[in-house]
């Protein structure tokens, strides 16, 4: 079974068919350039020039970096901020022609991981973290998504954890992977002790090097590398699609 899913980033916009079955991308993903600014109709407009140039019809699962309730965006942290109150889901069900569903980018990458990846069958309680620009996250029960879960804004020492743990802290102040995972350490502890996870799966581009730092972590709850990679965010969206997860 094939679905669609497109993935907005602040840098780049992908999409690409998925099979269904196996949680793969289903040929090679088609990125643009995100407009820049970022202004909601500019960024509609190549959401479906990825979709056209697959010729695809059906619904598509479309991820956005923010809080979004009822398809209505609520937070825009790396975005244009003229994505405030702006209905996605409506704006791309306009431009798209077989329907869409909406849904936080870090929640569809959990959703990814929990279905095909590292949180495959796994029950309790299960948190993805995305590491990147900010830190994104995604809450699972018993395989069951919580939306909208801003845990890169928890509060950590006085200001965001995703100022002093995101994988773009350690490139902006040059730390070593030992530095960084300090940082990460500490951010962990706070979060353990709100939410109490049994699995933490750790995801974006440092996950590819996991074993720089992940083995130097003291948390009480394992933390495991995400599987998916980059295409968890594609994945996850298509599957959103076609089991209507999200918002």
């Amino acid at each position: 079974m094939l679905g669609f899913g497109v993935d907005i980033g602040g840098s780049g916009i992908k999409g690409c068919l998925v099979d269904l079955e196996k949680g793969e991308l289903q040929g090679e993903r088609l990125r643009i350039e995100t407009p820049q600014p970022a202004l909601p109709q500019a960024v509609y407009d190549v959401v479906a020039r990825i979709v056209g140039h697959f010729e695809w019809q059906g619904r598509v699962g479309v991820t956005f970096p923010g809080v979004l309730k009822q398809g209505v965006a609520h937070t825009a942290a790396n975005v244009d901020k003229t994505w405030l109150g702006t209905d996605v889901a409506a704006g791309l069900d306009a431009v798209l022609p077989g329907g869409v569903q909406t849904l936080n980018d870090a929640d569809a990458a959990g959703v990814a991981e929990m279905r095909y990846g590292a949180g495959r069958d796994k029950r309790g309680v299960v948190l993805m973290l995305t590491f990147g620009t900010g830190i994104g996250s995604a809450l699972f029960t018993d395989g069951v998504l919580v939306p909208n879960t801003e845990f890169g804004h928890i509060q950590v020492d006085g200001e965001d954890g995703e100022r002093r743990a995101s994988a773009a802290a350690r490139e902006r102040e040059d730390l070593s992977y030992p530095e960084w995972a300090r940082r990460v350490d500490r951010y962990l502890d706070v979060l353990e002790a709100g939410v109490w996870p049994d699995l933490i799966i750790v995801g974006g581009g440092v996950s590819k090097k996991a074993h720089k730092w992940v083995p130097l972590l003291s948390t009480r709850t394992p933390v495991v590398p995400a599987e998916l990679l980059n295409d968890a965010g594609i994945v996850g969206a298509a599957l959103a699609a076609e089991e209507h997860i999200g918002q």
